[in-house]
């Protein structure tokens, strides 16, 4: 009635003019204040005092025919009070929910059709909870109201038939599901298609019955109702997704055909042909060199960017910026669509365009800059999201001559969003003094800003961490940004950014054109801060003098104040920092230059150079905590090592190898400055794994203990397909002198049991490796998977080379009952082929970094260095770069394992570092340049010894 009154005074309001108008206003405040809430009033939810055994009883009522033909409203009523119980856990018995379930079947006498759709949810429900025997006796109540007249019924009833149904259960109703996805009715071919996705996906043998309705499928698919095309496009790719040739027919006949009219199912098909695609790129290199197939679909693509939904011509614009390796005139149609969208009325719709721009920019930012006029008009956007990604976008797009511009317009644009929001602009900005650096002023200053604002610890460690990351990028940054962080810490909270800037001062300040100048800011910590703060204010004083031997003497006196701090931390670094420099002082006294004297004449304020205060102070350790602890915890299993009189050292640990996890980590981060705020400390530090020492199988074998230490341990190399009967993976554990190949081996065979394991070598082909010894392995069950082992010795007089070995399983074969476990039948030898085991010049190589490459390649020198040059097969640098370390089998450092994108067609230089296993270490420079549709390589090797250089070098292959 009240929308009655609405429509009726809005038809009258015209010619009624203002009176009209201000009766209509005064209906609506009525109707408003009668429908308000007081902030005072607390929802009370119907059910929040719901007991169980009161609905129970309530749900008698089910049995009474009168009470459900009369009354089905309360039917309706208990029905949901049950659903709120099993939904929020008071879980019904067996046999209260049998009890109910049966209850619940008698109301389908009822002809009311908010009870029939009540009492569908429920058997949906419950069906799992109740005994399966129970749930089949409304199959034909439901198989009923699947053949009735009425289309809510049929929909309904067959959504519910598919949950409860097994694949025998599903062969007697296959005819009417059958006929339902092509009946007449969009709702019922709909529910039928639906149900089918989800019997598809609930077991094999349902999945089995429902490949058989591929032609009804398809015969829906030219449905008039949107909806049923999208549902049988989706089930109709559920079925075909195993054959990738059938899934390509199924793009190419409909992409071609136009059949399809649901702006739905054009989407799914676009993602389809879009999988297609990339699976096309990975394989060919790009959409020319593909196939037919693949340059059909991406027409399909640009045909779409064309269609008349807004949802598909998104769809096309997004799956195209996406595709791999398109050159930036491929992008442009799709670059100008989502253009068009950006002014789009639809918040939803600018969101998406400027969302998928953003990512384009950051790829082939001169294509979106043609969008900046419309990019700057979004900054205002009363949507934050959509403002903030066409800020960031902007700062990736625009001119060197727009930043001044852009920065104004982002200052008062921060000052009203969230931290969150923050951050990101925050990184924008850093990528865009990276690609600008003579603006570093600018936008430091800028950042600088910030920090003294309002603002989160999220927000502020984003900035701290873009500073930190545009010095390490741009060292003209270097002293206006530590200026700009030593006002920080004068005022901040945060003892976690303090401490780290503290420590970013102690190592980059004494290398400035004026280290005296952050004394003060670094002793104020001292003095005014926490324990935390304190300590790092101290290490950060010691590393000044360490470094500026004029500053000794002044930063003794204030040291020493430290000896009496209540902080036991404070403490220990204050009396060790002065200890270490005044002995120092004793014996390397700084003479202070005359008043005169030219600066030609005035020495360099470094430490000698066996500066005790340097070395102790300065020099970090040769590997760091994490592979600290690791190598004393092999070395802790080595045979006999704990009753050595040998004292422990740094040079008789074991050499640990870089976890998988660090390599990713150095990888991954090279691309994104903004990894560094890792070394910020999060708040929520994930818990490293515990790294497993393969060696240790070795070490509990007491026939190997005269092997000594192991050297390395390579990664498990399959030496069978991961579904034969029998499986078979090779670790290598590499000693000075041998080399033990642990053979790990699983029976997938039920009816046997191996005995005497072992595995045989030809080695009378290679010249360097001869064996010398096997240790079989008895009782492999069925599922069980042990370990057998082969020793081989190496010629210490041979030069290293690589060797490939036929290797063959051998093995007695135990007939058993399956049953009972028990030997059955005769036993009998039995041969099993594997494949060849390669024994390469890098699985002697250690994979270790060094902290300093320049420094650790200028020690080591040139005089044993080896140059060569190579032809690589290979079309992609990536892969060139990933083939260079994996031949070398050396640890990439500085970062340097990942190519930069856009290089411009640069070669790429690669630092790697290793370990040999006659203890040398190793160091090689790789440039790697992409000419005539090849690699490449120019390679120089270095170490002590010319013979391992040499060999390190030859690897390349």
């Amino acid at each position: 009635p009240h929308f009655k009154i609405l429509i009726t005074m809005a038809d009258e309001g015209e010619n009624a003019g203002p009176l009209g108008m201000s009766a209509m206003l005064k209906e609506v405040q009525d109707l408003a204040d009668k429908f308000k809430v007081e902030e005072d009033e607390q929802y009370i939810s119907p059910y929040a005092q719901l007991e169980k055994a009161t609905v129970l009883q309530d749900a008698r009522i089910f049995h009474d025919p009168t009470e459900v033909r009369e009354n089905p409203r309360k039917c309706c009523t208990v029905i949901a009070q049950l659903l709120h119980l099993q939904n929020t856990g008071q879980h019904l018995s067996g046999a209260e929910a049998t009890e109910v379930f049966f209850g619940v079947t008698k109301l389908f006498m009822s002809d009311d059709a908010s009870l029939r759709r009540m009492v569908y949810l429920f058997i949906k429900e419950v069906a799992e909870t109740c005994d399966p025997d129970d749930v089949i006796i409304v199959t034909s109540c439901l198989t009923k109201d699947m053949t009735c007249d009425v289309d809510l019924y049929r929909g309904n009833a067959l959504r519910v038939l598919t949950r409860i149904v097994d694949a025998a259960m599903l062969g007697a109703i296959e005819r009417y599901v059958k006929q339902a996805v092509v009946d007449s009715s969009g709702q019922v071919s709909s529910s039928a298609l639906v149900s089918a996705s989800h019997l598809f996906e609930k077991k094999a043998d349902c999945a089995a019955v429902v490949k058989r309705w591929i032609s009804e499928t398809t015969e829906a698919t030219q449905s008039p109702n949107e909806m049923v095309q999208f549902h049988a496009m989706q089930l109709l790719y559920q079925i075909k997704s195993h054959d990738r040739l059938a899934v390509s027919k199924l793009v190419q006949q409909y992409s071609e055909r136009n059949i399809l009219k649901s702006p739905l199912a054009i989407v799914l098909l676009i993602r389809y042909a879009t999988k297609l695609l990339h699976e096309e790129i990975a394989a060919r290199g790009s959409i020319q060199d593909g196939s037919p197939m693949a340059r059909s679909g991406y027409s399909f693509l640009e045909t779409s960017l064309r269609h008349k939904s807004e949802m598909v011509v998104y769809e096309a614009a997004r799956s195209i910026c996406n595709l791999p390796r398109l050159e930036p005139q491929d992008l442009s149609p799709a670059v100008s669509v989502l253009q068009l969208f950006l002014s789009s009325p639809k918040p939803a719709v600018r969101f998406a365009s400027m969302r998928t721009l953003a990512a384009v920019a950051n790829v082939h930012p001169r294509v979106v800059a043609k969008c900046n006029e419309d990019l700057e008009s979004l900054i205002g956007d009363g949507n934050r999201s959509i403002a903030t990604l066409a800020i960031t976008t902007l700062l990736k797009t625009g001119s060197e001559n727009s930043v001044d511009r852009l920065l104004k317009q982002i200052s008062a644009f921060l000052t009203d969003i969230a931290d969150e929001y923050k951050i990101t602009v925050v990184r924008s900005l850093t990528q865009l003094c990276l690609t600008y650096p003579a603006k570093h002023r600018i936008l430091v200053g800028f950042l600088s800003n910030f920090l003294r604002e309002e603002g989160g610890f999220d927000f502020k460690r984003s900035i701290v961490a873009s500073i930190i990351s545009l010095i390490r990028a741009v060292p003209e940054t270097t002293e206006s940004s530590l200026l700009q962080l030593c006002e920080f810490i004068e005022d901040c909270e945060f003892t976690m950014l303090s401490t780290q800037i503290l420590h970013l001062l102690g190592e980059l300040g004494p290398v400035t054109s004026a280290p005296a100048r952050y004394i003060r800011f670094i002793y104020n910590r001292v003095i005014l801060e926490n324990s935390a703060v304190r300590a790092a204010a101290v290490s950060s004083l010691s590393k000044f003098a360490a470094q500026c031997p004029s500053l000794r003497s002044s930063i003794m006196t204030l040291l020493r104040r430290s000896l009496d701090d209540e902080d036991d931390e404070t403490r220990d670094r204050s009396a060790i920092a002065v200890s270490v420099i005044q002995e120092a002082m004793d014996e390397f006294p700084y003479v202070t230059p005359p008043e005169d004297a030219e600066p030609e004449d005035i020495p360099d304020d470094k430490p000698a150079e066996d500066d005790p205060c340097a070395f102790i102070l300065l020099e970090p350790l040769p590997m760091s905590f994490d592979k600290l602890e690791r190598s004393l915890k092999a070395y802790k299993c080595i045979p006999n090592a704990m009753e050595s009189s040998d004292p422990v050292s740094v040079a008789a640990l074991p050499i640990v190898e870089d976890t998988a996890e660090e390599i990713q980590a150095v990888t991954s981060g090279v691309s994104d400055l903004m990894d560094i705020t890792s070394g910020l400390g999060g708040v929520a530090v994930e818990e490293k794994k515990e790294v497993v020492d393969p060696a240790a199988a070795i070490y509990a074998i007491p026939e190997l203990a005269s092997l000594g230490r192991v050297f390395r341990s390579s990664k498990p190399v399959m030496l069978t397909e991961s579904e034969t009967e029998y499986v078979v993976q090779c670790i290598k554990h590499i000693f000075p002198s041998h080399i033990v190949l642990q053979f790990t081996v699983t029976n997938t065979i039920e009816e046997q049991r191996l005995d005497n394991v072992t595995v045989v070598f030809d080695d009378s082909d290679s010249e360097s490796f001869n064996i010398s010894g096997e240790i079989p392995v008895d009782g492999i069950a069925y599922g069980d998977t042990k370990n057998c082992f082969t020793v081989m010795e190496r010629d210490a007089d041979t030069q290293l080379s690589p060797s490939t070995m036929a290797c063959e399983l051998r093995f007695t074969v135990v007939q058993i009952d399956p049953a009972t476990g028990e030997e059955e039948g005769d036993t009998y030898e039995e041969e099993y082929p594997l494949e060849d085991l390669e024994i390469s010049t890098s699985d002697f190589m250690a994979k270790v970094s060094v902290p300093d490459f320049r420094k650790a390649w200028e020690v080591i020198g040139n005089d044993n260095e080896v140059l060569e040059k190579f032809a690589l097969q290979f079309k992609r640098m990536e892969d060139a770069v990933s083939a260079v370390i994996d031949y070398l089998g050396m640890q990439a450092c500085d970062g340097t394992a990942a190519v930069k994108p856009n290089t411009g067609g640069k070669p790429h230089m690669l630092h790697l570092s290793g370990v040999f296993v006659s203890g040398e270490q190793v160091m090689g420079r790789a440039q790697i340049a992409m000419q005539g549709g090849s690699a490449v390589l120019k390679i120089a090797v270095r170490s002590d010894n010319s013979d391992i250089s040499r060999m390190v070098a030859d690897c390349i292959r």
